[in-house]
């Protein structure tokens, strides 16, 4: 038998900071050829695990290590991490953070100057692969100019370059809109079976990275290997949910209508799956017994926009073309839209960080007149990066930076940061350093430091980025638990489960235009919509498809509001 590219033997790290290790008895082998899927909740230890196989650990971070781990048959503790990376390749969840070279042809030909390549060899290579992953007309471009989903790919072919045996992706779709994320997925998929490469993928997001063949799923859970199964025999079981992490929508509503899970063909993804007879009249039942939608309550509009538009240099198309659109009071908003569609740039524009043509209102006032401190008495705006707001060393400082700037009281300032820290999941690590935590953790610091300011209109730039699924319930149940009390909630995002279970209506933006206002439902199952804002159609309506349901629209709504209701009730 073919040994191990990965072995590790009862291996357990501790940070050097730390008093317990992160990582417990690992046991665990992959095999060359392999492609695997790493999950589970954050803090779990996935991030560590993956520091292990590409030699920051410990080479970089240091600590105690017990038993053995082994990459292509090197001892981490007896390899250099130079020595390593001509056997494994790292795609970083931050992109921008990869970026070396001033051009994406630069960035990509790094590590070939790095080892002294001929130039014309360099050349070759480079164009290669740049072709490979579709980026052959970029060359001459700055990576910060690209894209979420072409950043990935430059990334990706400055790994590739090096020909390494082993890929490690470290939550690869965390930043991209749902069709970069699958073309991701795709050339993940492409490469792992034309390149004769090992694959090893750390992702929340496991629905979408299973629309790919993966050969089994390796979830973390408080530093232990709880399930090591092939996809179909993971879904079939309730690991997933037990350790926090959200199972595929379509393996939720099968459950929800009493689907044996055992007896479905096929489950691992919804391109394989079947159904029969049987099945497919348990989801129809299922759909009769839904009781019909109550109509919402017609809300008075809080912020109203009309002809916005707005260019950041006069050599480029317009951000946003003639923008006109309400935000009501108490609503629960999502704005969708491919990578750079204009989303972004309309709230920066709200806020006072650019100006606009066009009008902005506020109850009916005019809002630009209106400085950025003055707005942001009414607005609070957390941003896509943690690492663009977050300024002070220690987290309790961070999040009480905005109410000392207002001069309140410090008794009153430490009751509501360690309130809403707590809310956050993020109390423990009170008197942490914030560069110790986890993208996701800082995501969280950010979007803390705002909502202790309790304005009355929350913008949420991607609020659920690298976050796992048992903190992303938490953190948004207390955001409906804000929304219920009568706060304004806008969500930016690429998640579309998250648009699905939370927003009533949706805000679809595509080139700097306002293409549709929408309930989540009628989006998702509008093929049109769908191809023009790069979105995905979700499995429940692939789901619904399937089945020969007559309303593929109205399954996707009662999965909604059945969700909505069990919230309630819990």
């Amino acid at each position: 038998m073919t040994d191990a590219i990965i072995d590790f033997k009862d291996f357990s790290f501790r940070y050097e900071s730390q008093a317990h290790p992160t990582l417990k008895n690992i046991n665990l082998q992959i095999y060359p050829g392999e492609k695997i899927c790493i999950c589970g909740p954050s803090g779990s230890g996935k991030s560590t695990l993956l520091q292990c196989l590409n030699g920051l650990i410990p080479n970089q971070y240091e600590g105690e290590i017990k038993g053995q781990a082994l990459v292509a048959g090197k001892d981490i503790t007896k390899t250099t991490m130079f020595d390593l990376s001509f056997e494994t390749g790292t795609v970083l969840q931050d992109t921008d953070s990869q970026f070396i070279g001033l051009t994406v042809a630069e960035d990509i030909a790094f590590a070939l100057e790095n080892d002294g390549v001929a130039k014309s060899e360099m050349q070759k290579r480079v164009a290669k692969w740049a072709k490979r992953v579709n980026l052959a007309s970029h060359l001459n471009y700055r990576p910060q100019e690209l894209s979420g989903g072409q950043k990935q790919r430059v990334s990706l072919a400055g790994v590739l370059i090096d020909e390494s045996p082993l890929l490690l992706f470290d939550e690869p779709l965390a930043n991209l809109d749902p069709a970069s994320g699958q073309a991701t997925i795709d050339l993940i998929d492409d490469l792992h079976r034309q390149e004769d490469v090992t694959v090893v993928i750390v992702e929340h997001r496991l629905e979408e990275v299973l629309t790919k063949p993966v050969d089994r799923v390796i979830v973390i859970n408080d530093g232990q290997i709880v399930a090591d199964l092939p996809p179909a025999e993971l879904l079939r079981s309730d690991l997933l949910m037990n350790s926090g992490i959200r199972e595929p929508l379509y393996v939720t509503a099968l459950k929800y209508a009493g689907v044996d899970l055992n007896e479905v063909k096929g489950i691992e993804s919804m391109a394989s799956l079947c159904l029969t007879d049987e099945q497919a009249q348990q989801l129809a039942d299922w759909q009769a017994q839904q009781p019909a939608e109550t109509t919402q309550k017609q809300a008075q509009p809080l912020l109203e926009v009309a002809d916005l538009s707005y260019q950041y240099l006069p050599q480029n198309p317009p951000a946003l073309k003639k923008i006109s659109a309400q935000i009501k009071q108490g609503e629960m908003l999502a704005v969708v839209g491919r990578n750079g569609a204009g989303k972004s740039t309309l709230f920066k524009a709200l806020c006072g960080f650019i100006t606009p043509s066009g009008r902005i209102s506020w109850r009916g006032q005019d809002l630009q007149a209106e400085s950025i401190k003055e707005r942001a008495d009414k607005i609070g705006y957390v941003m896509q990066s943690p690492n663009q707001m977050i300024s002070k060393t220690m987290i309790f400082d961070e999040v009480a930076l905005g109410l000392r700037l207002r001069q309140v009281e410090e008794a009153e300032v430490k009751r509501r940061v360690l309130a809403v820290l707590k809310v956050c999941g993020l109390y423990e690590f009170r008197n942490w350093p914030v560069a110790a935590l986890s993208f996701g953790q800082k995501k969280r610091v950010s979007i803390a430091s705002i909502l202790v300011l309790e304005p009355e209109l929350l913008i949420l730039d991607e609020p659920t980025a690298g976050q796992d699924f048992r903190n992303y319930t938490e953190m948004m149940k207390f955001i409906t638990a804000l929304n219920q009390a009568g706060q304004t909630i806008v969500m930016i995002t690429h998640d579309m489960h998250l648009m699905l279970e939370y927003a009533k209506r949706a805000l679809v933006f595509s080139e700097g235009q306002l293409l549709a206002d929408l309930s989540p439902a009628e989006l998702l199952t509008n093929q049109s919509l769908i191809k023009q804002a790069a979105l995905k159609e979700t499995s429940l309506y692939q789901l619904a498809k399937l089945a020969g349901l007559p309303a593929e629209t109205d399954f996707v709504a009662n999965f909604i509001n059945y969700e909505e209701r069990k919230r309630r009730d819990e």
